[in-house]
């Protein structure tokens, strides 16, 4: 079995930030921070050298693979900020039609800054996310 390559750090956010060039991603990432951790009830740790996560959860696949991850996270990448908040349910997919202006990935909503989406609908979506989530895996303190 492989080991891991994207996993939990003690990196400190505040440097990671300070490296984006992108005032407005800065901004918007120390917004997506408090709201995030109002959503989980944990602080924010460094996944990886990229992705901004809070809470954790071990998964286990069929297949045999098995690690941590985020509940939910994002990423404030150079083109867009990558959301990691979607679980793919049918509430979800409602309201994905009332969140604003983004773009889907496989498993991640891409937005260029927050004032394009409603963030109203932005909770919603993390509070089912981390409610299939906590129920189907085991969630870790």
């Amino acid at each position: 079995m492989s080991k891991n390559i994207t996993v939990f750090t003690d990196n400190v956010i505040e440097n990671f930030l300070s490296k984006i060039e992108n005032h407005q991603k800065i901004k918007d990432s120390k917004a997506l921070i408090k709201l995030m951790a109002e959503a989980t009830g944990e602080q924010a740790k460094m996944f990886g050298s990229s992705i901004i996560g809070f809470g954790k959860y071990q998964y286990r696949y069929e297949s045999g693979h098995e690690g941590e991850a985020p509940l939910i996270s994002f990423s404030p990448r150079k083109a867009a900020i990558s959301l990691y908040v979607y679980s793919s349910t049918p509430i979800q997919d409602k309201l994905l039609s009332n969140l604003g202006k983004y773009k889907m990935g496989k498993s991640c909503i891409y937005i260029n800054k927050l004032s394009d989406i409603d963030l109203n609908i932005l909770q919603k979506i993390m509070e089912s996310t981390i409610a299939f989530l906590s129920e189907k895996y085991r969630r870790i303190n």
